[in-house]
């Protein structure tokens, strides 16, 4: 396994990389190919296009960062970030907490993971900004399971513009 370094304005990061994956960097068009040793073999093809979306994935984070934005849809249904939580302690220095109001009779509060930045623009909304595509996306993931949209009134917490088809009532 050999590791590829990548750095850029808003990090570093860094990504192991199997061995029959080779990297060639191409000084005339400034661009890199990703190249596999044998292109016959069916793992190798698998990983070949996987290992490019991780790499671009990482090149985007440390560049332009990558962001999630939760649309929070429901009456009464609200969000903010606070520096302290009731229910949870601190997993590391200066950790903020999401707390949401989703029709529950207690606030949910979730430890805002470290590399990820959370902001509520307006009481509906929550914007998630990382470097790191699969953090931001899992802990997006982890504020939509509280409230996972329904297809009857369509309330529910929507990610990156998501949209659900509604269903009429049954009718006998």
């Amino acid at each position: 396994m050999s590791t590829v370094n990548i750095e850029g304005p808003l990090g570093k990061m860094s990504m192991s990389i199997p061995p029959y994956v080779s990297i060639i960097e191409d000084t005339a068009s400034n661009s890199q190919t990703v190249k596999v040793s044998d292109p016959k073999e069916r793992h190798q093809r698998e990983m070949w296009g996987t290992i490019r979306a991780y790499l671009q994935n990482h090149v985007r984070g440390v560049s332009e960062g990558h962001t999630a934005i939760l649309r929070l849809v429901g009456v009464g249904y609200r969000a903010t970030v606070e520096e302290t939580a009731i229910t949870k302690s601190p997993e590391y220095q200066g950790q903020k907490f999401v707390s949401l109001k989703v029709g529950y009779s207690h606030p949910i509060e979730l430890g805002v993971p470290l590399g990820v930045k959370a902001s509520t623009p307006q009481p509906t909304r929550i914007l998630l900004e990382g470097c790191e595509r699969e953090v931001v996306m899992s802990f997006a993931a982890q504020i939509r399971k509280w409230r996972v949209p329904e297809p009857y009134k369509g309330k529910g917490i929507f990610v990156n513009g998501e949209t659900i088809r509604l269903k009429s009532k049954k009718i006998k």
